[in-house]
């Protein structure tokens, strides 16, 4: 989160003087007009603030303007001698407005501010690294975290195509905000935004210049395998009017301040609903996707290499450097995906044998119903795909008709959907 001029340090008097603030703002001493004026002038304090002292800022939210124990208890008592009576439901708003502590109050008036929606996401980003290290922080967080989620409800989220004619501040950002695929150039860009791809993004009304999130699409009439060849500047631009597949080759959230908000399902299915109105001869809707918790995986587990028979150690695996050589590609092939097939069937959040799968990527697709169909050997030959992957990517398929049962199967039981031949491999090992 940016601030004009230096940011400087909070001192003793101006803990006090924030404090003063902070208890007028919980307050709600005074109309709408003096809650937006407060509101601003806290968010200046807070924008000319070094790191240390925002620190400070929030944790004197976090600390000192949580519910009143006191209050809570007798409110609590109060209800307890309510329960079957007349009273009982009135007792129950009592209690309720008791537990309501005024962080909330204070994040809601700086939600009142013209740029409020877009001051308290990067004010969380912050929050976010400084909660690593500072766990006090974290009853602040859930509490900011809850109220984004009901601000950031996917009903109030506008889903906009973007295109060359877009405004070139947001196609900046576009660049800027690309987190699976380093956008490269404009005229990558422009390659990406041609007439055999489309670009959506996620806007809230109240950021209308920021994409919340955005997704990459590729039409064709296969199901890409080489990530490399669909983003090829060079390669001829494809009759769109033939495609019958759709590729979702990269999904990116773009604000930090963000986490935990979940609206990725969304976007997926009005893409696929906004794709079918305008390509009707449309059948098939896939991803080409990285996995990027393979290697860290494979360091933390180093006996899976050899249950896979990969006999090159993880650093050469990771260089990338033995995909030039003939002999060591045909050998790698069939072990290497053992070990991706493995990896996306076995390995949990987590560490254990429960919970959901390791990979990011996988529990977002798992998540959303879709299945994993297949794998693509040396499917991404950039630096980045050898680090966090040894080059192999997966496809995810969403099939209409299966979506709601795997999505189901996948939350209640953990069942993770897969083509018979990744789950031979997976069994394979």
């Amino acid at each position: 989160m940016g601030g004009s001029g230096e940011r400087i340090a909070l001192t003793a008097r101006g803990v006090e003087q924030l404090r003063s603030q902070l208890r007028d703002c919980a307050e709600g001493q005074g109309g709408e007009v003096s809650a937006r004026s407060r509101a601003a002038r806290l968010a200046e304090t807070y924008l000319h603030l070094n790191d240390e002292g925002r620190q400070r800022f929030l944790k004197l939210i976090a600390l000192e303007f949580g519910p009143d124990p006191a209050k809570v208890a007798t409110a609590h008592k109060e209800y307890q001698k309510a329960v079957g009576t007349p009273d009982q439901w009135k007792a129950e708003a009592a209690l309720r407005g008791a537990m309501r502590s005024s962080r909330i109050r204070i994040l809601t008036q700086f939600n009142a501010m013209p740029q409020g929606v877009k001051f308290l996401v990067d004010l969380r980003a912050d929050l976010l690294r400084y909660l690593e290290n500072d766990k006090e922080l974290a009853v602040l967080d859930r509490e900011l975290e809850s109220r984004l989620s009901a601000w950031f409800d996917v009903g109030f989220l506008e889903l906009q195509r973007i295109t060359w004619n877009s405004p070139a501040a947001l196609l900046e950002k576009l660049i800027e905000y690309e987190a699976v695929h380093e956008i490269r150039s404009w005229t990558d860009l422009k390659n990406r935004l041609d007439s055999d791809r489309r670009l959506y993004a996620f806007f809230h009304p109240r950021m209308p210049a920021e994409p919340l999130i955005f997704v990459e699409v590729a039409l064709t009439d296969h199901l890409a395998d080489n990530v490399q060849a669909l983003l090829d500047e060079s390669a001829p631009v494809f009759d769109n009017r033939k495609a019958d597949t759709a590729i979702f080759y990269s999904i990116s959230n773009t604000q930090v301040g963000l986490r935990g908000v979940s609206f990725g399902n969304f976007l997926l299915k009005r893409v696929i609903d906004d794709l079918k109105r305008d390509f009707s001869k449309l059948a098939h809707f896939a991803t080409l996707s990285p996995m990027p918790g393979l290697a860290t995986w494979v360091r933390k587990n180093p006996d899976v290499l050899a249950g896979a028979g990969v006999e090159l150690p993880l650093d050469e695996l990771s260089t990338g450097a033995w995909a030039t050589n003939k002999k060591l590609v045909r050998a790698l092939r069939d072990p290497l995906n053992r070990l991706a097939a493995r990896y996306l069937a076995s390995a949990k959040q987590g560490g254990g044998e429960n919970g959901p799968p390791s990979d990011p990527v996988s529990r977002f697709h798992l998540g959303n119903g879709a299945r994993v169909e297949r794998l693509n050997y040396l499917g991404d030959s950039s630096a980045k795909g050898f680090r966090q992957s040894f080059g192999l990517m997966v496809n995810y398929l969403y099939s209409p008709e299966d979506i709601e049962a795997n999505l189901e199967a996948f939350a209640g039981q953990g069942t993770i959907a897969m083509s018979a031949t990744v789950r031979r491999l997976a069994k394979s090992v």
